[in-house]
């Protein structure tokens, strides 16, 4: 359940929420010691006036005081010591009249002679067992009607009636800590004593933990105040901004959120932002390139299949033999050419995957342009008596940054391209150089007809063709390709008639690595 509402929260909402949890565990802690804190320090202090208490009641037993005014006045005369660090004792008779009041005299040890009794100092010297008694903490208030008396009598008809009682009195701005005790000779109540001790350290140390506390708290209250101020506005704002920028993507929203402040930051947020941003036009870019290459697809087969419909249908119609066959062959080249469309189609998405995966890295061309070559003369010069050579300016070294399966196919594409125009046992030759120093060059040569177009960019659009003897060998998609490829490695490409002889020239410039 908790995880559950903790997931259907914002992360601001969640992160107080969690500190709010957390600051109400630690202030039911807080508030369980505080609760506790004075009951300990009185204890403490009334720890004291027990022993007192227990030290003076095993006096009064072996010098057998009475509870008269006169016997009270000369034992605390002769065990002043006892009570010197103490700020009252009082006794009282079982009638609970008033016998002995250390207020009313001086107990300053300086008054008197140092010479005291061998049998007090044995008495006052005595160390006793501290006694585990039950304490009753009653906080009289400010209620200055409630005498000790009255403290007293009802002490005496309770169940603390023969053990240590102790209770506070807060007035007059004084917090005063008394213990109070019947004093009980042969089996009979002869009297009580009580002490009364200024406890104002006490209250101060009461007060101090509880302002100490409230500081704290404030504190904590400040930084969480700030620190989510911050978290909102630097981070989770920012974030917020992102997903609606998403979302309006996703929707198709003509009013994109804009992200131009947060591709600013120089922090992860910012490279975040861009990365995203960067993402979203290459995904844009990508759509609206399938969408008008599907468009352009759709276009390019829509002529064949009219084609095919036409034959198919003059074909079921005729009987004369001769133009059954030239139907069979418009229909031959016409799948061909559907075929072809659609493999190279297949092919271009293939290669979009791919190209996403692969690395660019530094490479010498000499070699895969051989190695090309080489596939090719096996396979055109026995077939049509083509003969492809190859030729370098007599450097060494020729490197390009690049992907090297994509340096053989636009190498390959572009001899596919030169022998589809050239006739049996014609030359083509592929040159490589370098040039200003800083740039390699492929050159492919041909002997063909070369270009009957006077804007050769033409030749490097989708589907475009000029081959309508051979229509159903060619997409129009392969110089497409090339170009692609092309501007993949930051290269360009330019198509031109040889000059002085027949035959076209296809020149592709590198930056050098």
């Amino acid at each position: 359940m908790f995880g559950n509402l903790l997931k259907n929260l914002s992360i601001l909402k969640k992160f107080l929420f969690i500190n709010f949890i957390f600051f109400t565990i630690i202030g039911l802690f807080t508030f369980i010691y505080l609760k506790n804190v004075q009951p300990n320090l009185i204890k403490k202090k009334s720890s004291n006036h027990i022993e007192v208490i227990n030290n003076t009641i095993d006096n009064l037993k072996r010098l057998e005081v009475k509870f008269i005014e006169e016997d009270i006045r000369k034992f605390l005369f002769s065990t002043r010591f006892l009570f010197q660090n103490l700020d009252r004792v009082i006794f009282f008779d079982n009638e609970l009249n008033l016998v002995g009041d250390t207020d009313t005299l001086d107990l300053d040890p300086r008054a008197f002679s140092k010479r005291l009794d061998t049998v007090e100092l044995e008495i006052l010297n005595e160390k006793k067992t501290k006694e585990i008694v039950e304490e009753k903490n009653i906080n009289i208030g400010n209620d200055n009607s409630v005498s000790l008396k009255d403290i007293i009598f009802n002490y005496a008809a309770s169940k603390n009636f023969g053990i240590h009682f102790t209770f506070t009195q807060d007035e007059f701005k004084k917090f005063k800590l008394t213990t109070i005790k019947n004093v009980i000779q042969k089996d009979k109540n002869i009297g009580y004593i009580a002490i009364t001790e200024n406890a104002n350290d006490v209250k101060a140390a009461i007060d101090e933990r509880k302002s100490f506390v409230i500081r704290t708290a404030i504190a904590v209250g400040a930084v969480i105040f700030i620190f989510s101020f911050v978290l909102n506005r630097y981070f989770l704002k920012p974030i917020k901004n992102l997903v609606g920028y998403t979302e309006s993507i996703k929707n198709k929203n003509p009013k994109t959120i804009s992200i131009k402040t947060l591709k600013l930051r120089n922090d992860e947020l910012g490279q975040l932002s861009n990365s995203l941003d960067d993402m979203t036009h290459q995904l844009q870019k990508r759509i609206a390139q399938a969408e008008n290459f599907s468009t352009d697809l759709v276009h390019e087969i829509r002529n064949p299949l009219a084609s095919l419909k036409s034959a198919s249908e003059i074909l079921h119609e005729t009987n004369d033999m001769n133009q059954r066959i030239k139907l069979i062959d418009i229909l031959s080249h016409d799948v061909q050419r559907i075929e072809r469309l659609i493999t190279d189609y297949s092919q271009i998405l293939k290669d979009e995957v791919a190209l996403s995966k692969e690395k660019i890295k530094k490479l010498d061309v000499e070699p895969i342009i051989k190695s090309v070559v080489d596939d090719f003369n096996n396979l055109y010069k026995l077939k049509r008596g083509i003969n492809i050579s190859y030729e370098n300016d007599g450097k060494n070294g020729y490197y390009i940054n690049g992907i090297e399966n994509r340096i053989e196919q636009i190498v390959a594409n572009l001899l596919d391209n030169a022998i589809s125009f050239s006739k049996d046992s014609q030359k083509v030759l592929v040159k490589v150089s370098k040039i200003d120093n800083n740039k390699v060059m492929i050159n492919i040569l041909d002997e063909g007809q070369g270009f009957k177009e006077k804007d050769t960019n033409k030749i490097f659009k989708r589907f475009y063709s000029n081959r309508p003897d051979k229509f159903g060998q060619h997409s129009g998609l392969g110089l497409n390709i090339v170009k692609n490829l092309v501007d993949l490695h930051n290269a360009s490409i330019k198509a031109s008639n040889r000059p002085n002889q027949n035959g076209a020239s296809m020149k592709i410039i590198f930056p050098r690595a």
